[in-house]
């Protein structure tokens, strides 16, 4: 490895720890020349690199040691039950999307905060106190937001359009999904 060829992909690995790097990012050609260079720089620090080209996007992963435990080198941010409501529906709406593709559907899922609200109220359980919910779901659409698993597309006085990032889908796992609605029907 070159001198020169660390300063190429340096960037990259610090946009990587900072977060998800997307296909318009300055840096994504040299994340994906650079691939094995990258992996091999971060696997010392028990990272692993996930480049999903499909989808446009790359981010690290701590990889696990011993017992399921990792060095916690990537924060962590705990997210609340309620926030975990909102995005288990849009890991959903964007299973059923990628399940049944149409002649003109774009590979972008977009959906208004709107939708999102009624699609919300459809998978609460009943004995769930849906009033305060209700009340507070713009709150926990923007943590959906600020978590990085919607995009803001337009704005506008009544709604806004977001578009749901594919990392949701790497993020959430179907299992995942499966074993909160089984919790969901507990309630």
């Amino acid at each position: 490895m070159t001198e020169n060829a660390k300063i190429e992909y340096s960037k990259a690995i610090v946009r990587l720890l900072k977060g998800t790097v997307e296909r318009n990012s300055s840096v994504w050609n040299d994340i994906i020349a650079y691939q094995i260079e990258i992996q091999d720089y971060i696997d010392v620090i028990c990272l692993e690199l996930i480049i999903k080209k499909d989808e446009g996007f790359a981010f690290l992963k701590q990889k696990d040691l011993e017992e399921g435990n990792t060095i916690n080198i990537v924060s962590r941010r705990p997210i609340n039950f309620e926030t975990s409501i909102v995005l288990v529906v849009l890991r959903q709406i964007l299973e059923e999307f990628d399940s049944n593709p149409t002649e003109t559907q774009s590979f972008e899922k977009f959906i208004t905060d709107t939708e999102i609200k009624e699609e919300v109220e459809l998978f609460l359980p009943e004995k769930y106190n849906r009033v305060k919910f209700k009340k507070e779901l713009d709150k926990y659409i923007k943590n959906a937001y600020d978590l990085g698993f919607l995009k803001e597309i337009s704005k506008n006085n009544h709604e806004t359009k977001y578009q749901i990032h594919r990392i949701i889908k790497e993020k959430i796992t179907l299992d995942d999904l499966l074993e909160f609605k089984n919790k969901l029907l507990d309630l």
